[in-house]
């Protein structure tokens, strides 16, 4: 029989690892689901592995890229999720980009904060383009 405390310890280390697991695996099924479909380029940047403050910086930069080179996003339909769990009545248009279409942006996209160098780098490996 072990100690109390070694057990405990024990404990604390797999809730860790499960934890981690659990995140890589959240960002494994987001990078695929950014290859299988079109996602917005803030979702894209996060599935590379930018923060959310600099992928929402960093997807503004790729919009006025997209609005400068006349590219148009795959318009995509979206029901809105209640509270309760159940359907809003009306869809809204989103603007979700393809992986093709944001590679595109990659290319034509020069920003000039090192961050923002950064998040280019990590999107376009995941988007599978050299950068």
């Amino acid at each position: 029989m072990t100690h109390p405390s070694i057990r405990r310890g024990r404990r604390a280390t797999r809730r860790t690892l499960r934890a981690e697991l659990r995140r890589r695996g959240a960002a494994t099924r987001l990078a695929s689901s950014c290859r299988r479909r079109p996602r917005s380029l803030a979702t894209v940047a996060i599935a590379a592995g930018v923060d959310r403050t600099t992928a929402a910086g960093c997807a503004n930069g790729l919009r006025s890229v997209a609005k400068r080179i006349g590219l148009t996003p795959a318009a995509t339909a979206r029901t809105r999720r209640t509270v309760a769990g159940g359907r809003a009545h009306r869809t809204h248009g989103v603007s979700h980009y393809t992986l093709g279409q944001v590679r595109m942006l990659i290319r034509a996209y020069k920003p000039r904060k090192p961050e923002y160098r950064a998040a280019v780098a990590r999107i376009a490996a995941l988007a599978g383009t050299a950068r």
